[in-house]
């Protein structure tokens, strides 16, 4: 759920908040680029044109799908029942050479943060800020219309170009929050209603563990209007770093926080936890986060003590915003009670103040987008039935647009192919008569020359 910016008079009283129904953190997206439009046959056909010459237009492009990061959305629960998304066809060509329409994009908005894996596991796009984007299927592109093959030649040529089959692929999405400042503590030690109280954000709050199944993020603003967004996470339980409980679905959500706050219980006694002093607590969260990300252990953060309002003397030490040390030596920045208020606003300013050191070093998070190079030339690979198959974009455009019904196309289609080195890449490979060569989606038989 994430929070409108409010402006309380005390930052202990905000003011409205805005929920988000639902939280998708991971899912899969079916992209498919457009169908690129077919060129046309047609000839010139005029009153005292005698044998007018062809002019069939060239088909239009089909449309692009790019993913953009938008602040706006802050769940992708939007892809959670419709994962698919199409990018329109471009138009097909028409006589007196008129060229199809190319289709318009198609943008599909996903929150910042937003990881982009293929099924392998690859990842092919970080979309951090604001407006990132990242070509997510290519559409097709249109076919030539048959005014383009005029030649000397060729004086009337019978044939056009079809369209080229847009992209198409499934992708795994993963969101990883952008917050300021992560919460990070057991279930039950009070992140929640802390949050309600700093923020206006309006969490699940009860007497019971993983009450928090979904991050809260909540937005602070300091008196002199700085602002920073403080993220709510589910509880973490030893062994998260291994998947146990909501292990690295949890873990992810704090790679990406300037600042983290270990919140550790100060009346011990957590449920069903075997963990129970302050120190254990802060030992194993510790330990989670060095096993899960090393760098996590050098990020600022401020170890703080929970529900003070439960142990004799830490309300009063709260109230003065002082450290505390627990009865088992564990030394804390500070002690709080989200329920009396007690701490919390020199937890505020303390919070603001680390938050402000963090941005001065590393201003912005810098995405990155793994580029898909498309390779040059062509390849013949051997196939296990002992077929050769051509690979390479330039051969594949050759068969796939020409109509293979259509002998002129046909012929045209083995000249371009023979112009990019398929023959002699084919022999050089070692393919003989009546061998079978696939480019494609079609299948053919070899004849030597």
């Amino acid at each position: 759920m994430l929070s409108d910016i409010y402006r309380p008079a005390s930052p202990l009283k905000p003011v409205g908040s805005r929920v988000v129904s639902g939280f998708i953190d991971e899912c899969q997206l079916n992209v498919k680029g457009g169908d690129g439009g077919a060129g046309c046959v047609a000839f010139r056909r005029e009153a005292h044109v005698a044998k007018g010459g062809p002019d069939g237009g060239d088909g239009g492009r089909g449309g692009d799908i790019w993913l953009v990061a938008d602040r706006n959305i802050s769940s992708l629960l939007a892809f959670k029942d419709h994962p698919h998304r199409r990018a329109q066809n471009g138009v097909h060509g028409q006589g007196k050479k008129m060229h199809g329409a190319g289709a318009d994009d198609l943008i599909v908005y996903v929150p910042e943060g937003t990881v982009v894996h293929d099924l392998d596991g690859t990842m092919l796009a970080d979309l951090v800020h604001q407006g990132d984007r990242w070509m997510a299927a290519a559409g097709g592109r249109g076919g030539k219309g048959n005014a383009r093959f005029l030649s000397n030649i060729r004086r009337a040529p019978t044939f056009a170009e079809q369209g080229e089959v847009g992209e198409e692929q499934w992708l795994n999405l993963e969101l990883k929050l952008m917050a300021d400042v992560a919460l990070v503590g057991f279930p039950s030690v009070g992140k929640s209603t802390l949050i309600s109280r700093i923020s206006a954000a309006k969490p699940k709050i009860a007497d019971y563990p993983f009450t928090t199944l979904e991050p809260n993020l909540g937005v602070v603003r300091v008196e002199d209007n700085f602002e920073f967004v403080v993220a709510d996470l589910p509880g973490l339980i030893e062994g998260a770093s291994d998947g146990r409980g909501l292990g690295h679905r949890f873990l992810r959500h704090v790679e990406r926080a300037r600042v983290l706050v270990l919140m550790v219980d100060l009346a011990g006694g957590l449920d069903g936890m075997t963990v129970e002093t302050p120190s254990e607590q802060a030992a194993v969260l510790l330990a989670e986060l060095g096993a899960y990300r090393p760098e996590l252990l050098e990020r600022p953060r401020i170890i703080i003590g929970s529900r003070a309002d439960l142990v004799p003397g830490a309300l009063a030490i709260a109230e003065t915003g002082k450290p505390f040390v627990t009865e088992d030596g564990l030394e804390l920045d500070l002690s709080i009670s989200a329920i009396t208020g007690a701490g919390l606003p020199r937890l505020i300013g303390r919070m603001a103040e680390e938050v402000r050191g963090a941005r001065s070093v590393e201003p912005e998070l810098d995405g990155f987008v793994v580029h898909r190079p498309i390779p040059e030339g062509i390849r013949i690979e051997r196939e296990d039935d002992g077929s050769y198959r051509v690979v390479g974009r330039a051969a594949e455009r050759a068969v796939a647009l020409s109509d293979l019904t259509n002998l002129e196309a046909l012929d045209f289609a083995h000249s371009r192919l023979k112009k990019i080195g398929v023959d002699k890449a084919l022999a050089r490979a070692g393919a003989t008569e009546g061998d079978t060569v696939r480019i494609g989606s079609l299948s053919f038989e070899y004849e030597e020359e």
